[in-house]
């Protein structure tokens, strides 16, 4: 027997339709690229993500048809993934700091039939267009630019195509098992691989999202994504925040300290969200400019481990609470987010920094568990101490990568993640490394991960990392790549002192190597394949 309920698909649609009808006043705040700044609305949003709905419609394009974009978190950009979901056809967003051979094979493994693209990234775009073949149309997020029009003649620009449609769209009512969007994995090893949402999918995750013991985003906060919306959909918060209706900070191309600094001192941010590396640049403007950050309360990092010597400086210096996340291109990106529990509460400032540490705990919706091996299935003891494979099933989880038959999912239908990690009665998880970046010394395991986190506690390293580097006699061991802060003296010997209380003597990085920069992807993370291949002899006689 069946529940008497109504029935409505879970539709991406819905949720701009529900922020442009009961949050139609609320701002969407928007740098341009050319840093000018605009402020619209969600009823606006909304309305032009109708036109350009109707703009794609006119180019015959079926169901399920792929639309590319190559643009930063701007108010145009949100227009055209409502239009493009919404309508019934796949957003696939785009890194367009890929190398070129990378993006061509996306597009091309896409199939993408239209590519929208910022005037920023023009350059780009010529370049491999003749190597795309199946996109027809180009379209500019931008008014009519002859400088644009004569480097590529057979562009068509966005503010154009929208003026010439009324906001009269019928949103389809979709199945909601159809997909929504696609994005392709970093492609660190190998062709990146797609991962296709459905609208299902991410409606769900956007109400993990928004969920207290989540990242709690409500109508009430000023929220700014400074993670891109070219990265796992900008960690799934634009979906969110028109399902709650609150206000938006787009950065734009803007994401240097001092300009995030501009933002949330002006828009009174209250939640922002994106990598470590982002967040340096941040702490760094404000110390230098006397900002307080006085609207930020929260602040999320995800993508890679946050070092403690950031948690500390954002609780103690700006009043910000800092929620560790952590989820990959295949999650969604949602697995954990790090909120405490009642139990919690009465724990000292010292105590709870500890638990701010890990990654958090799971939302209802997912499930995590430890493994003794890769893709295995034997689950081993949550208690906090003993590690294994992580793996993850549930509602927003992939389960196929996209054109592939194959399943991605372990015999007994978990995915696993790559991660070593360890779980507490409490679903608490702690990463300890990427597989691939464990380091095996004379058998032994290192976390590359510790030993960035502790020097990143150094008062003259503003950023580190830890790789494997070869070794005659124990196979393996840790050598230390660092940047100095600005005129520091820092020498090797200084460095490695500072390990010897905090780590077994073992564990202590043979060697220090100090560099200018440290290669980082395009969403932020340290490339250490990139640090191995050009490091990883260092110790060979």
């Amino acid at each position: 027997m069946l529940g008497n309920m109504m029935f409505q698909p879970l539709l991406i649609s819905s949720m701009i339709e529900h922020a442009g009808r009961y949050h139609a006043d609320g701002l969407i705040i928007s740098r341009n690229t050319d840093l000018s700044m605009v402020e619209t609305t969600w009823a606006k949003v909304r309305d032009n993500a109708k036109r350009f709905a109707n703009v794609l419609q006119s180019f015959g394009l079926q169901t399920s048809d792929r639309v590319a974009t190559i643009a930063w978190n701007n108010h145009r950009h949100l227009e055209s993934w409502y239009a493009i979901s919404g309508s019934g056809l796949i957003c696939h967003t785009i890194n367009p700091r890929l190398f070129p051979e990378q993006l061509v094979f996306i597009v091309n493994d896409a199939a993408d039939r239209v590519l929208i693209f910022d005037k920023t990234f023009l350059p780009l775009v010529k370049a491999v267009k003749p190597l795309l073949k199946t996109v027809e149309k180009f379209i500019c997020l931008d008014a009519a630019d002859s400088a644009v029009s004569e480097a590529m003649p057979d562009v068509l620009f966005y503010e154009d195509l929208i003026a010439a449609q009324t906001p009269d769209f019928e949103w389809p009512e979709l199945d909601e098992l159809s997909a929504s969007s696609l994005c392709y994995t970093s492609g660190t090893t190998g062709n990146p691989k797609g991962v296709l949402y459905s609208h299902r999918s991410t409606t769900l995750h956007s109400y993990a999202i928004c969920m207290p013991d989540s990242l709690n985003i409500s109508a009430r906060d000023v929220m700014m994504p400074v993670v891109p919306m070219f990265h796992v959909n900008a960690w799934g918060t634009p979906y969110a925040a028109a399902m709650v209706g609150c206000t938006v900070v787009l950065p734009g191309p803007g994401l240097d300290g001092a300009s995030l600094v501009n933002l949330i001192d002006t828009y009174k941010v209250s939640v922002a969200l994106g990598v470590p590396t982002i967040w340096q640049g941040l702490i760094g403007a404000a110390q230098q400019s006397g900002s307080k950050l006085e609207s930020l309360t929260r602040n999320v990092v995800g993508g890679s481990a946050c070092p403690p010597a950031m948690l500390r400086v954002f609780k103690e210096q700006f009043n910000c609470e800092t929620l560790h996340a952590w989820g990959m291109t295949e999650t969604s990106p949602l697995g954990t987010s790090n909120q405490y529990k009642a139990k919690h509460m009465h724990l000292s400032e010292e105590e709870k920094l500890k638990i701010r540490l890990s990654q958090g705990r799971p939302p209802f919706g997912v499930s995590l568990r430890i493994t003794d091996e890769e893709n295995g299935t034997n689950e081993i003891e949550r208690d906090g101490h003993t590690s294994g494979n992580l793996q993850i099933k549930g509602h927003w989880i992939v389960e196929s990568y996209f054109g592939k038959e194959q399943s991605a999912l372990t015999s007994d239908g978990w995915f696993d993640t790559g991660d070593i990690a360890t779980l507490n009665d409490d679903g608490y998880l702690s990463i300890s490394d990427r597989s691939k970046d464990l380091i095996k010394s004379g058998g032994e395991w290192i976390s590359s991960v510790e030993l960035e986190n502790l020097a990143m506690g150094h008062p003259k390293i503003a950023m580190a990392a830890v790789i494997a580097a070869e070794h005659e006699k124990w196979d393996e061991r840790p050598i230390l790549i660092a940047i100095k802060k600005p005129e520091a003296d820092l020498t090797d010997t200084e460095i490695l002192d500072y390990y010897a209380d905090k780590v077994a003597k073992w564990q202590i990085p043979d060697k220090v190597i100090f560099v200018d920069a440290i290669p980082l992807s395009g969403t932020g993370k340290m490339l250490k394949k990139d640090l191995r291949e050009q490091f990883g002899k260092v110790l060979l006689s």
